[in-house]
């Protein structure tokens, strides 16, 4: 190939677009498939293609694209004179369309599953392009990592030997080399699931094998071998792996209880954050749910607003079943929330619940934060009640009312005003008028932290039911509460620290 040649030439880029996630690209795969003209990938005749359904989203509009369809996959068996018969001359025709574009000047990008050169169809293109026209590889991280690394531990360990082995070979060959090795990844799984499972069972490492199904894709699960039944269907992106000898056991599972704050991500903590960026499962009410970020791997369990018990008992059972499970709460979790749901579950629960790894995460209360947006409501002494009279009665929450006005508290009230119960908010409203001076300031929050927030200050002698809703964080002030004039409109709401004389 001359100077010349290379000079009027694109480039067939063989890009490896990794396990399965596209944040698990690499930067130059990124840059190469965002800014392709022409696109190629293998499928399946009828398929999309996994390698571009990857990349979905990702392609200008004016791409042009040329899916390679195989004229066989696993209709014939590899050792099949007809399998190469049918292959080869498929492989000369697609490589020859990504000849003739190269020499056109056009730079071709090709997206691979995994890695290029890992078991990878582009092998077949690479061998007939190289010498030909300019052909480059751009490597990623394997499906195989991708498995062992959904595993949560090392795949090897000190001077542990890693063999990898197709599911195709015969059942001799894979026990045999199934013996002589540390550490194990068995690729092409599929309806050869069967035939591995008897091959690891020769060698002796079947109760260590790891069954990894859609590893970093939606989906993904991570299951032993012995717990999946013989005739288990394991779908085509299964890899199974065997850790070596020195290699940590499972890690077991855990359970954390964390509040995601009052609305904004920005308000999530970074305990909060890493906890849920390391689970497997979310368990929690619909919308708290909702607001945790979808990723591949990760699990939602998402459930209505009145089975906080079953909640609590499916996530303690999940964690005592090796997953890492975070049960999310809106504000804190401690705080009219799960936490003490979860405590209740475990009460009543298995004698094994209580001795999960089990962590409590603080977050900022909806309290907090309406406090915060007013000024400074709870800087004396304040306690918090909860309207809602499903698992109390009503008769509690009006005492416990009236003694804290009594007791010239500032009070949060929570769970104002449902459209179940809005009788509820109307009676406690008069019951506060009637027992506080006219002078009470009462603050209605809503929504606070999201684009939906509201702040509302009126005397409470003016307040009507009406100003709250179960979004609504109600704050009355004391006695002493008072308002400040904000230059520029508006006021400051605070509780001065001590009484006055």
């Amino acid at each position: 190939m001359t100077k010349l040649d290379l000079a009027t030439m694109g480039t067939v880029h063989g890009v490896g677009l990794g396990p399965g996630a596209q944040d698990l690209l690499s930067v130059r795969a990124d840059r190469l498939v965002r800014g392709a003209r022409h696109v190629a990938f293998f499928r399946k005749a009828g398929r999309p293609g996994q390698a571009r359904t990857l990349v979905e989203g990702m392609l200008a509009a004016d791409v042009i694209e040329y899916p390679m369809e195989y004229p066989v996959t696993t209709e014939i068996a590899l050792s099949d004179p007809g399998y190469n018969a049918a292959l080869s001359p498929f492989y000369e025709t697609a490589a020859a369309h990504l000849a003739d574009l190269a020499r056109a000047g056009h730079d071709v990008v090709v997206l691979c599953e995994g890695d290029p050169f890992f078991y990878g169809s582009f092998m077949h293109l690479h061998t007939r392009l190289l010498g030909h026209v300019p052909v480059q590889v751009v490597p990623a991280i394997t499906g195989m990592s991708g498995a062992w690394t959904a595993t949560d531990r090392p795949i090897t360990w000190g001077d542990d030997v890693l063999c990898v082995l197709m599911a195709t070979l015969p059942e001799p060959e894979l026990a045999r080399r199934m013996a002589d090795a540390d550490a194990l990844v068995i690729m092409k799984i599929g309806r050869n699931m069967p035939k591995v499972r008897r091959a690891l069972e020769q060698a002796g490492k079947l109760a260590r094998a790891i069954v990894v199904e859609f590893a970093a894709m939606p989906g993904q699960t991570v299951t032993p071998l012995v717990d999946l039944s013989p005739d288990h269907p394991a779908p085509y992106f299964s890899i199974v792996v065997v850790h070596g000898q020195g290699a940590p056991a499972m890690s077991a599972g855990w359970i954390a209880i964390v509040g995601l704050g009052p609305g904004d991500a920005n308000l999530i903590t970074p305990e909060v954050q890493a906890t849920l960026d390391a689970a497997t499962d979310i368990v929690g009410y619909f919308p708290y749910v909702a607001r945790v970020v979808e990723r591949p791997g990760l699990r939602l369990h998402a459930s209505d607003n009145r089975v906080e018990l079953e909640r609590a008992a499916h996530a303690l059972a999940m964690a005592a079943a090796g997953q890492r499970v975070v049960v999310v709460s809106s504000g804190d979790p401690g705080v009219f929330a799960m936490a003490s749901a979860v405590f209740e579950a475990i009460e009543a629960g298995p004698d094994d619940w209580r001795g999960l790894d089990l962590r409590v995460l603080p977050g900022i209360t909806a309290m907090l934060a309406a406090a915060a947006r007013a000024g400074a409501p709870l800087g004396h002494d304040f306690c918090a009640i909860n309207l809602s009279d499903n698992l109390k009665p009503w008769a509690v929450i009006e005492t416990r009312l009236r003694l804290a006005i009594q007791a010239d508290f500032a009070i949060a009230l929570y769970n104002p005003r449902s459209a179940s119960r809005p009788e509820g908010f109307v009676r406690a409203l008069a019951l506060m008028q009637a027992e506080a001076g006219d002078d009470r300031l009462i603050i209605f929050a809503r929504a606070v932290s999201t684009p939906q927030e509201s702040l509302r200050v009126v005397g409470l002698q003016s307040a009507t039911a009406d100003m709250a809703d179960m979004r609504t964080v109600v704050l009355i002030g004391s006695s002493q509460t008072r308002q400040i004039a904000r230059a520029n409109g508006g006021a400051w709401v605070y509780t001065p620290r001590g009484l006055a004389p």
